[in-house]
């Protein structure tokens, strides 16, 4: 059996604060968990066509985004497969969407949408220029993080395992299509 191929994308713009918040769970993911092997790293920016052929090449995604929860600065909402698909085509919740629903469109006509999939939501509280997230939003980065190793628990990727299970002990096991984290 071959090792997965999973991708981790950080989306967003980081000269506006809040709305880099993707590419900033990003790097904190691969800069605090380097035991986590085999994993494609991609700053997605503002999206583009380009990550059609990384996204129909992975088993496994997870995006990082800023995203309108309609919740308080900070709130962490990992919605995954359908929950995710739903999100997005659901109302315009970020600038970055409709790309992603895009590239979600392509994956699903070459017939290579990843079962396992998940969108990292983060609410942000200022999309004003600005090199890095709020107080409130930066806060809840490592939240973001851990939603993310517990999904790559969740989904087979055993060196996640030892990590997510502390995740898990407080409660958040990632076993819905939802995971909501206040920041407060």
């Amino acid at each position: 059996m071959k090792p997965s191929n999973t991708l981790i994308l950080g989306i967003g713009n980081t000269l506006l604060s809040d709305e880099g918040v993707g590419v900033h769970a990003l790097n904190l993911l691969q800069s605090s968990h380097p035991d986590l092997n085999d994993l494609t790293y991609i700053d997605g920016g503002t999206l583009s066509f380009t990550l059609a052929a990384y996204i129909e090449d992975c088993d496994q995604l997870i995006v990082f985004d800023a995203a309108e929860l309609k919740a308080p600065p900070g709130t962490v909402k990992t919605m995954a497969g359908e929950h995710m698909d739903a999100f997005l085509g659901g109302a315009r919740r970020s600038p970055h969407e409709v790309g992603l629903l895009d590239l979600f469109d392509i994956a699903r006509l070459t017939g290579s949408l990843p079962e396992n999939r998940a969108l990292i939501g983060i609410q942000p509280q200022s999309i004003e220029w600005g090199m890095s997230p709020t107080p409130m939003v930066a806060k809840s980065l490592p939240v973001a993080v851990e939603q993310a190793v517990a999904l790559l628990a969740q989904w087979g990727r055993t060196e996640a395992l030892a990590v997510a299970s502390g995740f898990e002990a407080a409660g958040n096991t990632g076993k819905t299509g939802l995971m909501d984290q206040r920041q407060g």
